[in-house]
């Protein structure tokens, strides 16, 4: 983790403001260290995960999964921060990408999207984003996004849309993706999680 992913005012999604820096620093270690019991810490040097780390800001979580020894792609739509995240360098191969456009010559074990698609509030956006993660999740992957565990959607400070896992399922099941898990973050009062889907057609 950079210094500068630390000095941002908070989390990355805006939904937990005013944490110091400690506080986002304990933030980050916890959501990893859930995101770990997940996908697996370690992976068979023979045969590494091969993961997508879908708007992947800074590239922590990149970074820390190709510590790991997992093969890592990291795209964001934000110039900036794709050239932060090449800087730091440690492993993930990083592109400027939108979500709904990313094309890979192989198929991915593990697709991440964290803390991103709950700024998406165009129904339209965010369904061709999804679609297209799905897309790119092989037989027996898993596609990881975050979002609320709420039963309806929920608009919060007039620019994020929280979805519930209904609005997902409804999304994957068609593309063969069923939901297999929600994991709390845990951390403090927020209700975001990792919803998990699993690719079994």
């Amino acid at each position: 983790m950079t210094d500068a992913t630390l000095d941002r005012p908070g989390p990355p999604g805006g939904f937990l403001p005013g944490l110091d820096r400690a506080g986002r620093e304990l933030f980050h270690t916890l959501r990893l260290g859930t995101l770990l019991t997940l996908i697996g810490d370690l992976s068979d040097p023979a045969a590494p995960l091969f993961v997508l780390d879908a708007g992947c800001g800074d590239g922590h979580v990149a970074r820390a999964l190709a510590r790991c020894g997992h093969r890592v792609d990291a795209i964001d739509a934000d110039e900036e921060a794709v050239e932060r995240a090449r800087t730091a360098g440690d492993g993930p191969r990083c592109a400027l990408s939108r979500l709904d456009r990313w094309r890979s010559p192989w198929p991915y074990d593990i697709v991440l999207c964290l803390d991103v698609l709950f700024h998406l509030r165009d129904d339209a956006e965010w369904w061709a984003a999804l679609r297209n993660l799905a897309s790119l999740v092989r037989l027996t992957g898993r596609l990881v996004v975050t979002d609320a565990d709420t039963p309806v959607p929920r608009a919060r400070r007039g620019r994020l849309l929280h979805r519930p896992a209904a609005d997902y399922r409804a999304a994957l099941a068609p593309l063969g993706l069923g939901h297999t898990e929600f994991r709390p973050y845990g951390f403090r009062e927020t209700e975001v999680g990792f919803h998990v889907f699993t690719r079994s057609r």
